[in-house]
């Protein structure tokens, strides 16, 4: 006689979930995340002054894993763009300050002030001029190049952002910790690439690397991200030129 064995309902759902957790599958049947933990490193000059120990805030690292082979290729076609995104004006500051999309995203450029803005990008990534417009107003611009666009006003030299347009829908940026997320990460070979706003380009183009995301095995990392001493947020009108100082007070106090 042959035996049967049963199994109840709720041990074979733990044994699926401990099998899922292995092979990388999440309870609805999308790949699991790929974790990343990025170490944000002082520059040389912070070392030598040799400041007091303070918690470092290794936030803003933007990194993206770029499929090598057609599989993840495809899979990344397949998925569905993101949701139209904005950038505020608000308080002479952009809010968010960064913002990361996949190319050919549009994001929404509203006036929160209660005074004119003048949003501009002249360098590399999206060159776009969005000229004058009043409180209330909203522009948009389609980022249809992939690379890096640093925004700026044009009337509030203060006023800066950054916009990272990359060509593939896994990208994630770190918090104040350093992880990084990266959701829905199907198996394959990636590129995995990083950016961030205080280190120079070479430094980041130096960490680029292949790796080969399978099952359970979707932890990357530690990375060491070198900050760039000379880094500064300082830079020139849409014109090329330094920004006209506001005009000094003529009135006489008593």
């Amino acid at each position: 006689m042959r035996t049967v064995y049963r199994i109840c309902p709720f041990r074979a759902a733990i044994l699926l979930a401990a099998a899922c957790a292995v092979a990388g599958i999440t309870a609805n049947g999308q790949q699991g995340p790929v974790t990343i933990q990025v170490e944000v490193k002082p520059s040389p000059a912070e070392k030598q002054a040799k400041l007091p120990a303070k918690a470092t805030d290794a936030s803003d690292v933007v990194v993206w894993l770029k499929p090598l082979d057609e599989a993840g290729k495809a899979s990344a076609d397949a998925e569905t763009p993101a949701k139209k995104l904005q950038l505020v004006q608000r308080n002479k500051s952009f809010q968010p300050h960064l913002v990361v999309v996949r190319v050919g995203s549009m994001i929404d450029f509203p006036n929160r002030d209660p005074f004119f803005h003048n949003v501009f990008s002249l360098f590399d990534g999206k060159r776009f001029d969005l000229g004058l417009y009043e409180a209330g107003a909203t522009n948009s611009v389609r980022f249809d190049r992939v690379g890096v666009s640093f925004l700026f006003c044009n009337i509030h030299p203060e006023m800066s952002a950054v916009v990272v347009a990359v060509d593939t829908p896994y990208y994630g940026v770190s918090d104040r910790s350093g992880r990084v997320t990266i959701a829905n990460v199907p198996d394959g070979r990636y590129e995995l690439r990083f950016w961030y706003e205080r280190s120079l380009p070479e430094s980041l183009k130096s960490l680029t690397r292949s790796v080969s995301i399978a099952g359970g095995n979707r932890e990357l990392g530690p990375i060491s991200i070198p900050e760039n001493p000379n880094f500064s947020t300082a830079h020139k009108n849409k014109y090329g030129q330094e920004y006209t100082p506001p005009p000094a007070s003529t009135y006489s106090h008593p």
